[in-house]
């Protein structure tokens, strides 16, 4: 299968149109049409309905393995290149956004520095495709245990922090006074669905034995200052670390005392980092726990 016919095929499915796909490609819409038919004849099933521009069954199928096949040609990509070149001057840290502690603000060196939020997902993705030096992740976790990352590269994790995590509730909430609370005394109530912001309810979920915390409103963006504004509003709860959640006006932070879990930050890199990266790298991982 030819990766660059599945890269058309992949654009003209997400922009459900051939001269849309033709133009951010770069190509003529004639050789966009010759690409996608190539590629139906090598896989021997129609792939899209012309009008409208869509997947078939096969071509949606198509779908599910086509992206994380391109990613991977990606990575491989990006990974022979780090190997060839000298590592670039600076330093470029993809990070969730309750992924950035104190001592990481601390260790980034003084100049040269990118610092992209993203989503979650979208760390060891930047990470595998060489858009990113180093990654931060984080997430909901039993003490000790690794964070699941997707399967985008074969890439290097480092657990460098683990700490309390909060349930953010308006101060008017009748469980703000508790010293405690339980995950799964709060699975029926309002949740906030913010996955790249708040930990996210698939992993309360898992926590809860797979049910409840179904969400009152979803918030897509990477702004920690909303999400507590959403909270602090009434909109519903959302689990944080506790560093993200103390001191929100209009709202209190309760622990969260059972089950015992915690919020783990971890380091995500690709192949043996240099340059500033590298030192990045060594101020929060000592050569010793990397072993």
């Amino acid at each position: 299968m030819d990766p660059h016919l599945l890269r058309t095929y992949v654009t003209v499915a997400r922009l459900a149109s051939f001269s849309e796909a033709a133009r951010e490609l770069g190509y003529t819409q004639s050789a966009v049409s010759q690409h996608i038919a190539a590629l139906e004849q090598d896989l021997g099933a129609p792939l899209l309905t012309r009008r409208p521009v869509a997947p078939t069954a096969a071509g949606a199928r198509l779908l599910e393995h086509a992206e994380p096949l391109l990613l991977r040609l990606d990575a491989a990509r990006a990974d022979v290149a780090r190997t060839a070149a000298a590592p670039a001057p600076g330093l470029t840290l993809a990070a969730a956004p309750t992924a950035l502690g104190p001592r990481i603000l601390a260790a980034l060196p003084a100049v040269g520095v990118t610092v992209r939020v993203t989503g979650r997902d979208a760390v060891p993705v930047a990470v595998a495709t060489g858009t990113a030096d180093v990654g931060l992740i984080d997430g909901l976790a039993a003490p000790s245990d690794p964070l699941r990352l997707p399967d985008v590269a074969p890439l290097t994790t480092r657990g460098i922090a683990e700490g309390p995590v909060c349930v953010l509730l308006p101060d008017t909430h009748p469980l703000a006074r508790r010293a405690g609370l339980r995950l799964g005394d709060l699975a029926d109530a309002r949740w906030i669905d913010a996955p790249d912001t708040a930990l996210p309810l698939t992993q309360l979920r898992a926590a809860n034995g797979g049910h409840g915390f179904r969400p009152a409103l979803r918030y897509e963006g990477t702004d920690v200052g909303v999400l507590t504004a959403l909270a602090a509003a009434g909109h519903g709860l959302a689990l944080l670390p506790r560093s993200a959640a103390t001191g929100v006006p209009g709202t209190v932070a309760v622990p969260v005392d059972r089950p015992r879990v915690v919020h783990r930050t971890e380091l995500v890199y690709a192949g043996t980092p240099g340059g500033a990266a590298a030192d990045f790298v060594d101020l929060l991982v000592p050569a010793a726990s990397r072993s």
